[in-house]
């Protein structure tokens, strides 16, 4: 009988710890989200793989440095577009190394932007949107974003692309994965014509005038043989006159 007791009892107790269990585990604070303090956009990178260019180009610009700095003083959050190792390898050959260090600091701002936008918002967005780089060098520096649905596709004016992957959509930190570099209009779009050379500048009229008063006109040199020679005939010719008189008055 006391066996029963017992057995009944533990029977018990061992049903309410089943019913107590879901509930304690419900009861359990959820893990807190990182604050914008403790927020690594490399280790979101590296956790994910494929962005070893992207994370070599944000350490030497020092733009991981800005954006892990931006992220603690912003209200607004930050957005940014990670290119894979494919999408840099796709690039003509020589294209990086063809840039100057300030043109490596405007592409990787290009993929940063100064706001939390969900895929949601980026098809809400007012055309173009600025990026970090606006205003490095007087350009525009702007993203467009289309779709519908899920889907997102973002065009720089040179090369169009689809949003793939969210690596992180929360915010304060977006960061989306995107399989083409982002080129900037500004620094990749076709370059103005060279202007042709100015024509060389004609003689002014004052040179003219001068070089003509120090040259001697051929009509007034002319003129001066001209004169002398016809005196010359005139005095030779009275000469003549008088001596043909004087042998006249002696026959």
């Amino acid at each position: 009988m006391a066996s029963t007791s017992l057995s009944l009892i533990l029977l018990a107790l061992s049903t309410f710890l089943l019913v107590l269990s879901p509930y304690a585990q419900a009861q359990k604070p959820s893990a807190p989200a990182p604050s914008p303090s403790h927020l690594n956009l490399t280790g979101i990178l590296d956790k994910n793989g494929q962005f070893k260019t992207f994370i070599r180009l944000l350490a030497t610009t020092q733009i991981g440095d800005q954006i892990k700095n931006q992220l603690k003083s912003s209200t607004e959050g930050m957005t940014v577009f990670a290119p894979t190792d494919n999408a840099f390898s796709n690039l003509k050959p020589g294209t990086l190394n063809a840039l100057s260090d300030q043109e490596q600091v405007q592409l990787i701002l290009y993929h940063v932007l100064s706001k939390f936008y969900s895929l949601d918002t980026l098809l809400t967005v007012s055309n173009p949107v600025r990026t970090q780089a606006t205003g490095q060098d007087g350009g525009i520096f702007g993203l467009n974003f289309t779709g519908e649905g899920n889907q997102v596709n973002v065009s720089t004016g040179i090369i169009e692309t689809q949003i793939n992957n969210v690596l992180r959509g929360e915010s304060p930190l977006a960061v989306y994965q995107v399989d083409k570099v982002l080129l900037p209009l500004e620094l990749f779009g076709a370059k103005p014509p060279a202007l042709p050379p100015p024509p060389a500048k004609a003689p002014s009229s004052a040179k003219n005038a001068t070089a003509i008063a120090e040259e001697p006109s051929a009509s007034a040199s002319e003129k001066s043989d001209h004169s002398g020679s016809g005196g010359r005939n005139v005095g030779f010719g009275l000469a003549v006159g008088l001596g043909l008189m004087c042998m006249g008055a002696l026959w």
